[in-house]
């Protein structure tokens, strides 16, 4: 995944999302799952121990293993099939722009994406782990 870098989003600086232009990176090899597709994500700052920035995935598929994460899809569309996790059977979600999802450190994910989907992550920054 491909981190571009910017100067972190300052107090009363407005950006739109969705119009900011994102360097994408092949999916790396042991994440394919046969179905080619790109990624790119732009780290926008820190706020209250969590990094924040926008994330994008073109249309194709790859497998994950997931950090602690809360995101917002701003557009695209897709699924994330969630494997089997402490004690809850496997399920899939669907992704559409509104929607606020949260994933849990070590989680194994599929995600299949019909139109490049970009969100908004919200992530703990290393020193101050993940909680659950």
């Amino acid at each position: 995944m491909s981190t571009q870098p910017l100067p972190h989003l300052r107090g009363g600086q407005a950006l739109r999302a969705t119009r900011v232009a994102l360097e994408h990176e092949p999916v790396a090899e042991e994440q394919s799952t046969g179905v080619p597709a790109s990624t790119a994500a732009l780290e926008l700052g820190t706020l209250a121990g969590a990094e924040f920035g926008i994330w994008e995935m073109s249309v194709g598929s790859m497998y994950d293993v997931e950090a602690e994460e809360v995101f917002i899809v701003l557009a695209g569309a897709g699924t994330v099939v969630i494997a089997p996790f402490e004690g809850r059977p496997a399920h899939t979600a669907e992704l559409c722009p509104g929607t606020v999802m949260r994933l849990s450190a070590g989680m194994h994910t599929t995600w299949t994406v019909t139109e490049t989907l970009r969100k908004i992550y919200f992530t703990p920054t290393e020193e101050h782990g993940s909680n659950s």
